[in-house]
């Protein structure tokens, strides 16, 4: 209870200090240091802001089971994401391929970095874990149309050139993204919900060896362990009053953010992997204690559930924004990106096509991840 108040009062001083003082703390960020340490004071609070959000998040799944708790978190995160994009777009007013680059560095960190190390961790501790197959294939059902329409289309389509949409085409796709998105989380909570559950009994993974015996690593408390009690309205409060601090310090952060890749010329997409770095770390986590805890289906759930909540929303909300303020919006990755796009879909759905995973998987999944760093650095 003591640490929840100091991460709020913490968070909500931050605000009310950027609130009043922003114009001149933001108007230093000359000065090295001092733009240093600005950068880091919003980073630090954002980042404890978004463990605040996991923690209630992960109070709320056990409270109301699964797929919904996974769902609120994912959600959470999400908005989180789309409130740094926005910030940073109507701030920078030139960042056409920000939500590009965000977009695509979750889906390289998310299906291939977090997979990858949570398939390594998992094969070691329980040598082979089980998933519900239905519910992972349903993810990727979704994830495959919502990555593909966005991020390749747009460079094959010819009413416009270098990856972009007109009106119409940004309007429909947003509109079938939503629609498509929307039915799908209607079909999770409701008629298929049983899709995303743990396995029954009859799909537990085989038992270890036993000449199995390493220590499972300790990655910090797990959902219900330490759970303070209270209201289910209560934790949702608490949920957004950690959420609310993190999208009011969005614009100074992505303020920030804008004035350190210029000032260092580093690669542009690198705003784009900080935003979903910072964003999706808190969540990471939570997946790789849930592999760690051989709970695999709920790892499941928040991984392919964050890629298709990310591609789900902040594609309507990227070309909204670029509607209503005239900014030219670029969605179409480059050559070299599809093809890492075309291997990590194929590769996903190799892994997740049967009842258990194993560490070869992971360790291919690592690789291709590896691989994306590289190419941002030296394309």
């Amino acid at each position: 209870m003591s640490a929840m108040i100091l991460r709020l009062a913490c968070a909500w001083a931050t605000v009310a200090a950027f609130l009043l003082f922003g114009t001149s703390l933001l108007g230093q960020l000359g000065a090295p240091l001092i733009s240093a340490a600005i950068f880091v004071w919003l980073l630090g609070v954002i980042i404890w802001a978004a463990f605040g959000v996991v923690h209630e998040a992960e109070i709320l799944a056990e409270r109301l089971g699964e797929p919904y708790g996974t769902l609120i978190l994912t959600l959470s995160i999400v908005i989180i994401e789309v409130a740094l994009i926005s910030a940073v777009m109507l701030g920078a007013k030139g960042a056409p391929t920000l939500g590009r680059d965000t977009m695509f560095a979750v889906l390289m960190i998310v299906l291939n970095g977090v997979v990858g190390i949570g398939l390594i961790v998992g094969g070691r501790q329980h040598f082979a874990q089980s998933y519900n197959l239905k519910g992972a294939s349903s993810y990727l059902a979704v994830i495959i149309p919502l990555t593909v329409i966005p991020l390749v289309l747009p460079n094959f389509t010819t009413s416009t050139g270098a990856g972009t949409l007109t009106t119409l085409q940004s309007v429909s796709f947003s509109v079938f993204t939503i629609a498509l998105y929307g039915a799908f989380l209607v079909l999770q909570t409701g008629r298929h919900r049983s899709f995303f559950q743990e396995p029954t009994r009859e799909q537990a993974p085989l038992p270890r060896t036993p000449a199995r015996t390493e220590k499972a690593v300790d990655l910090g408390p797990l959902e219900g362990e330490g759970h303070a009690g209270g209201a289910i309205w209560t934790h949702v409060a608490l949920l957004l009053a950690n959420i609310l601090p993190i999208v009011i310090l969005s614009k100074s952060l992505a303020t920030v953010l804008d004035f350190g890749i210029i000032q260092l010329g580093a690669p542009v997409a690198l705003g784009g992997i900080l935003i979903a770095m910072v964003v999706f770390t808190p969540e990471c986590i939570a997946a790789l204690r849930a592999i760690s805890a051989n709970q695999l289906q709920r790892a499941i759930n928040l991984c392919l559930g964050a890629a298709a909540s990310t591609l789900g929303l902040t594609v309507p909300a990227v070309l909204a924004i670029g509607l209503f303020t005239g900014q030219e919006v670029v969605l179409g990755l480059s050559g070299v990106n599809m093809v890492i796009l075309a291997m990590t879909l194929l590769l996903s759905t190799l892994t997740f096509t049967g009842t258990r995973t194993t560490m070869l998987e992971g360790a291919v999944h690592l690789s291709v991840f590896f691989v994306f760093v590289v190419l941002v650095f030296s394309p």
